[in-house]
């Protein structure tokens, strides 16, 4: 008898109310992306030019040539990050962070990545997790299962203005509700 009266009570509010309730759509999924490389291929391990050159690795610590098709015309900025979720750190690990980078670019070259490296006018870079303001290659701990590192290109509706001391994780929740497109490459590797 209770139940009725509570169920009741539910569905008369709600019905009371129904002309102020607000239904939330889910957002417009974003477009997506192609972005390839003709240094590291989806689902493959990478080689010794993306490999770190410090951490007990002893790689090029080279950032790969990078190509994407598929910006959207109204898209402002890129950014371009690449993170390894499988870093025993709890957080994984960020290893390479670039943001501002200019919609009509069209790609990168290999080495785009050193921290002395000319990127397109206007692109930021920030610190890594190895706390370096480029990019560092892959070097997981010695037995784990091989790491994927997952490179992920957005196009934004707008320019980002981010601190200089910003992190990655800032710069993932800057991202929010201003992705128009993304596309993701994502290689493996272990040691």
């Amino acid at each position: 008898m209770k139940k009725c009266l509570v169920a009741a009570l539910i569905a008369a509010s709600l019905a009371a109310h129904a002309d102020t309730l607000e239904v939330k759509q889910p957002a417009k999924p974003a477009q997506t992306l192609q972005l390839s490389s003709p240094d590291i291929q989806d689902g493959a391990t990478l080689t010794l030019a993306q490999v770190a050159d410090s951490f007990g690795c002893s790689g090029k610590n080279l950032s790969p040539a990078l190509q994407w098709t598929g910006v959207p015309k109204e898209a402002k900025s890129l950014v371009l990050t690449v993170y390894d979720p499988d870093a025993p750190t709890g957080s994984g690990f960020w290893h390479w962070a670039v943001y501002n980078l200019p919609a009509s670019a069209t790609g990168l070259p290999a080495g785009a990545g050193a921290t002395d490296a000319k990127l397109p006018d206007g692109a930021a870079v920030l610190k890594n997790d190895g706390g370096i303001r480029g990019f560092i290659g892959a070097c997981p701990p010695p037995g784990d299962t091989p790491h994927r590192y997952i490179y992920t290109l957005y196009a934004l509706d707008s320019r980002l203005d981010l601190p200089a001391d910003a992190t990655p994780a800032v710069l993932g929740f800057s991202l929010n509700g201003k992705v128009l497109a993304s596309g993701q490459l994502t290689a493996l590797y272990g040691q």
